[in-house]
């Protein structure tokens, strides 16, 4: 896997969506598929085409089993994933007239969070190019500062990329305000969307946000924007691109999977490795690009079901 392979480290989540007028009167139908934001961004790296080690505590109850056979399935190396006692965490989606999905999550003493530090020594010494983590997994206790020291220690090898994906309902914003200098410090690469723009830094333009991000040490800060397309700057060199005309049946996964896109067009790229000093606003415009390209086509189905390298 050395070359150009990439680490994600976080959770998995049940998305369980409502499956409106599928149920007798008195029940309520759920579809349930494999979710969570740094398991969906391994999947649709692997499905592109890049070598995937995903680092995960993943239960051993049956949406475990879903978990496991979803990222296996799309050709995530789960060799370093811990098999865990605490159960999965479940997230309830209802999905609107629009494609957005609104959440309630069940999340206490599940299996994500509980990271040892013995637990996570395998991202240490597997040679990727690229950690990528974020989300829930790197904001809550305790496991959250572990991964912070995972993160610098593989720092003099490897690219760090970080996508908070806030998550209100579950924490609240002002949490990771505290954390986002600290994560600045740590990553070179800094992905959100506009709606957690919005949480982190309310009133702030994608132009002010990355500014203050680059302050606090962050190379490459990119805002996606839904169907605005994503704004990227690199140390202050700003970059758009636009949105692929598409149909939307819901949005979950769209901004795990631009992440994938744009962190396999630089690994492919040979960017990945260090501190993105050879990136060019040319080379970030390509890969920026194709990650939009991923995401349209992902939220062009139902789920988090991103393309494989020959369906773009």
């Amino acid at each position: 896997m050395a070359g150009r392979s990439i680490t994600v480290v976080g959770e998995c989540v049940a998305d369980a969506f409502v499956e409106r007028g599928a149920a007798r009167a008195g029940e309520l139908a759920l579809r349930v598929l494999p979710g969570g934001g740094p398991a969906n961004t391994a999947v649709a790296l692997a499905r592109l085409g890049t070598p995937t080690r995903f680092l995960g505590r993943i239960s051993t109850d049956p949406f475990g089993d879903l978990f496991r056979a979803h990222l296996e399935g799309s050709g995530v190396d789960l060799s370093a994933a811990v098999r865990a006692a605490e159960p999965s965490t479940l997230a309830l989606a209802a999905v609107d007239a629009d494609g957005h999905a609104d959440y309630s999550f069940h999340a206490e003493g599940t299996a994500d969070w509980h990271w040892t530090e013995r637990e996570l020594a395998a991202a240490r010494t597997d040679g990727a190019v690229c950690v990528h983590t974020g989300s829930l997994a790197l904001v809550r206790e305790p496991g959250g500062p572990r991964i912070e020291d995972l993160l610098a220690e593989v720092r003099p090898a490897a690219t760090v990329s970080i996508d908070p994906n806030v998550r209100p309902l579950l924490v609240e914003p002002e949490a990771y305000r505290r954390r986002l200098a600290r994560w600045c410090e740590l990553a070179d690469v800094l992905r959100l969307s506009a709606d957690d723009l919005a949480l982190l830094l309310p009133g702030a333009t994608p132009e002010q946000a990355s500014d203050r991000w680059h302050e606090a040490g962050a190379r490459l800060v990119v805002v996606t924007l839904a169907e605005h397309g994503a704004l990227a700057s690199l140390d202050g060199r700003r970059v758009r691109v636009p949105a692929p005309p598409t149909t939307v049946v819901d949005t979950v996964g769209a901004g795990d999977s631009f992440t994938a896109g744009l962190l396999h067009s630089l690994a492919e790229q040979g960017r990945l490795g260090g501190r993105l000093d050879a990136l060019t606003v040319e080379d970030l415009e390509q890969a920026c690009t194709f990650a939009a390209r991923v995401a349209a086509r992902t939220v062009s189905v139902a789920g988090a079901n991103p393309p494989r390298a020959g369906e773009l």
